[in-house]
């Protein structure tokens, strides 16, 4: 787009036929019956080509008003029974208010100013008054505003009808060859449904259409898959086909997103979705959705299994669209948003609860599933000030903190957050990963689910530097998993490793000092919080190394870093090899010699945008360099186990070798597999922290696997 603000946007969006045919309806009522929800505009005279409007005169503090907007939301699709009024000046400066509204006669409304945003002290105002007046066309409709209460002088204004729509939205919905794109639904199609649900053909678009968004659709369709090996996505993958699109559109905030539809992700059927928060310099730009994953697979003795899956591909693609709109689950809500406290809704029936969390799961869910959003999210959608919501915008659900999460005593999980080390030091530049046990503690099995420590939905991260104001880590995607519970025994404990160095906002432990951190998890309706565990980052061991931290502490490197790989990032990999040029015996050169060789291990599918080309949009394949990438991924994890192991951290270096191991044995060499577990046994075998040794059925369990390697013909 070529504007950021409303009105300039909806210059070029254009309403459907099917609202139009609405609006030409409405127009055939009697005036009393004519709905009057929507945006209504003035400017200032001569402002916009064509205006004719008032002069807009000054508020205190705005000289001039350039534009103002009003968004009256009282009648059509879930009314809020709320206004909204943006009003614009000179300079960027802006006012944001919100009232609710109750009838004050025939078609009036009056109501309390309850929020203000921007130069707010410049607008005192307490109280609003609006009445529409006009004949029954849409061109005719006015609103006049009356302002009132705060020691202020009266303020009048009137606004002309614009649209309906509070807001534009541009979508593309794009997908790969083979994969299954549910972009409309019959919602009668499935016999589990409310008794008064319409039954209708709905559209994804009319869905946002309703939720008061002016949509668009720009044309997508099937990406073709040249030569790929299969249909398993990658996060690297994902991440550098979003970063290489949306490199086409401005670096700034728009009313537009993608939404690529996938067959299966690397991590298997469990992940039916992902959002991800990070595409060049803007957050929630894009969604992926994995149409053959849980969603795909309807509960035995469904009565249609087929109208199940297609709902629920239907319900995933919404759902990921939500969060694009910065809104939270509807069990999170407490966890702090950018404007007003909110109230968790774990019971919803909105497309942005997981059906399966609810009493009585999928089948209680969808008895009473309207295909709509919560009251509390369409107010946001609707009426917050346009940064937190538009695509683009401000950060994910930003300005969580720790003061809202209620946190009981004697609770029967225990949260401990540790650096697999004998002393919390790390060096200059090494990416800083923790390790979190939960813990039951109690007399009685505890059900949890099996994700549920990496599940950063039910996680907050606090990253605080001494002397600095703490900071939430926010990781670059949100995941949708199905849930899959596991039974945690008396004195039994989960582990995870965690990540703490970079995130959507960069990097939060970077500069030499020490960061204290703490983790509070949600384990059903609780809050768990860890120790607070105090690190300290050293400084550079050399001029050299203090003047590639600069080129390293990027945010290239960091989304590198976080998903283990990228082949769109060039500038972030050409630092990476410096690293491992200059610096090869400090440890951020074990994590840079990883990521540069993980992403050479496999072919690599690559999204191609080619907008001259016969097929704009193709997925291409980026053969392997098998040869280079045991180098790379052997010498940071084989050559000095030891420090590997312990810059990892004892659950990651398991991890990363057992995915090299199997990789080996797949391209033919069980020798080498069988090599690296049973240098992952000896490494674990010989370590203690602060007088502890690796459990002994972690042991047995290695030496399994090395089994099985070497058990093979031709090893």
């Amino acid at each position: 787009m070529k504007a950021q603000d409303e009105q300039d946007a909806y210059g070029e969006l254009s309403e459907e036929s099917d609202e139009a045919e609405t609006e030409l309806s409405e127009a055939r009522r009697p005036p009393t019956q004519i709905a009057v929800s929507g945006l209504y505009e003035v400017r200032k005279r001569g402002h916009h080509a064509g205006s004719a409007q008032e002069p807009l005169g000054t508020v205190a503090g705005i000289r001039p008003v350039r534009k103002e907007l009003l968004r009256l939301d009282v009648d059509r699709q879930y009314p809020q029974m709320t206004a909204s009024g943006t009003i614009h000046g000179a300079f960027a400066t802006r006012i944001h208010w919100i009232a609710s509204l109750s009838p004050s006669g025939s078609d009036s409304w009056t109501g309390s100013i309850w929020y203000k945003d921007g130069a707010s002290v410049s607008f005192p105002y307490t109280t609003v008054e609006i009445r529409v007046v006009g004949g029954p066309s849409p061109g005719q409709r006015r609103a006049k505003v009356t302002f009132t209460g705060g020691g202020a002088p009266r303020r009048k204004r009137t606004f002309r009808f614009k649209s309906r729509y509070y807001h534009p939205a541009k979508f593309e919905f794009d997908w790969a060859q083979g994969a299954a794109a549910t972009l409309t639904l019959d919602t009668c199609a499935h016999p589990n449904r409310p008794a008064t649900l319409p039954c209708e053909n709905l559209s994804i678009a009319t869905v946002f259409r309703r939720a008061g968004f002016d949509v668009t659709v720009k044309p997508g369709g099937e990406v073709p898959i040249n030569e790929a090996v299969n249909a398993l996505w990658s996060d690297q993958e994902m991440h550098d086909a979003m970063q290489k699109y949306w490199s086409s559109f401005a670096a700034k905030p728009q009313w537009a997103m993608w939404i690529f539809f996938a067959s299966l992700h690397e991590a298997g059927p469990g992940l039916g979705g992902i959002m991800f928060d990070s595409i060049g310099p803007q957050h929630r730009q894009g969604t992926a959705l994995f149409v053959d994953s849980f969603i795909a697979q309807a509960p035995a003795g469904d009565p249609d299994p087929a109208a199940w899956v297609d709902r629920t591909r239907f319900w995933t693609a919404c759902h990921e669209m939500g969060h694009a709109f910065n809104l939270a689950h509807s069990w999170q809500k407490t966890l702090g948003v950018p404007w007003i406290p909110l109230v968790d809704e774990p019971e919803a029936r909105s497309f942005m609860n997981y059906f399966f969390f609810v009493l009585g799961g999928h089948a209680a869910f969808f008895a009473d599933f309207e295909y709509r959003f919560s009251n509390q999210e369409l107010l946001f959608m609707r009426h917050a000030p346009a940064q937190f919501v538009r695509m683009g915008d401000a950060d994910w659900f930003d300005h969580h903190g720790f003061q809202e999460a209620g946190v009981s005593i004697d609770q029967p999980l225990s949260l401990a957050l540790r650096a697999n080390r004998e002393s919390p030091v790390f060096e200059h530049m090494e990416p800083v990963t923790l390790e979190l046990k939960l813990k039951n503690v109690s007399s009685e099995p505890k059900l949890v689910d099996r994700r549920i420590l990496a599940e950063s939905e039910a996680m907050i991260v606090i990253v605080k530097k001494e002397g600095s104001p703490a900071r939430q880590l926010l990781p670059f995607a949100r995941r949708c998993y199905a849930p899959e519970t596991a039974v945690l025994m008396p004195g039994e404990a989960m582990y995870e490793s965690l990540l703490v160095s970079v995130g959507l906002n960069g990097w939060e432990i970077a500069d030499p000092g020490t960061y204290t951190v703490q983790v509070a998890l949600r384990v059903g309706e609780e809050d768990i919080v860890s120790n607070a565990l105090s690190i300290r980052v050293q400084p550079a061991a050399s001029r050299e190394e203090e003047f590639l931290g600069a080129r390293f502490f990027t945010t290239d490197v960091a989304r590198i870093i976080a998903f283990g790989g990228s082949r769109a990032l060039t500038g972030g990999n050409e630092v990476l090899e410096e690293v491992v040029e200059e610096l090869p015996d400090r440890r951020v050169a074990l994590h840079a010699r990883y990521a540069l060789g993980n992403v050479l291990a496999k072919d690599y599918k690559e999204l191609v945008v080619d907008p001259e080309g016969p097929e704009p949009l193709s997925v291409e394949v980026r053969e392997a360099d098998d040869e280079q990438a045991q180098g790379l991924i052997g010498a940071a994890l084989t050559r000095e186990p030891g420090s590997a192991v312990e810059s990892f951290g004892h659950i990651e270096y398991r991890r990363l070798t057992d995915r090299y191991s199997d990789w080996l044995a797949e391209e033919g060499d069980e020798d080498a597999a069988a090599q690296a577990q049973e240098t992952l046994y000896e490494t674990l075998a010989a370590r203690t922290v602060h007088g502890r040794r690796i459990r002994q059925e972690v042991l047995e369990e290695i030496e399994s696997h090395r089994r099985e390697f070497a058990s093979k013909p031709g090893s």
